[in-house]
């Protein structure tokens, strides 16, 4: 699901980039929506998937993913810790941002580069967090 459309808010909201897309890996579909939803008010184009398995396929089929945000705990064949990994190695430019809700849920578990922030987190944060990465993005793609 591509959500990319502008909403009444993008006057309002900073904007990033509209060329940058991000990709949402969270199991729980409120979560999803809501920071699809937040994303996209933020000029970015953003992709979501419910699974590692679903990502991986949007992750083949589009070469423009710059980040990936990623839920730590969810069902099918991997978590976001082992599918953290699994981009780092197949797609090394890809940004990766794991949330967790879970006690335990470490950054050292990740993949060198990464970055964490647990469950439950505002928009604000989120925003906060992708920022400097977002415009690493954007200053690699201008080169």
């Amino acid at each position: 699901m591509t959500q990319d459309a502008p909403s009444h808010s993008d006057m309002a909201q900073p904007r990033v980039g509209r060329r940058t897309t991000i990709l949402i890996v969270e199991n729980e579909a409120i979560i999803r929506l809501e920071l699809a939803a937040e994303l996209a008010d933020m000029g970015l184009r953003v992709l979501v998937a419910c699974d590692a398995d679903d990502a991986i396929a949007l992750l083949d089929a589009d070469p423009n993913i710059s980040l990936l945000l990623t839920d730590i705990t969810m069902p099918g064949s991997m978590d976001g810790v082992r599918l953290a990994h699994h981009v780092r190695d197949r797609w090394p430019p890809i940004k990766i941002i794991a949330t967790s809700g879970r006690p335990g849920a470490r950054l050292g578990d990740l993949p060198s580069g990464s970055l964490f922030f647990a469950k439950p987190y505002s928009p604000d944060i989120v925003r906060r967090v992708m920022a400097p990465l977002l415009k690493e993005t954007t200053q690699r793609r201008a080169a």
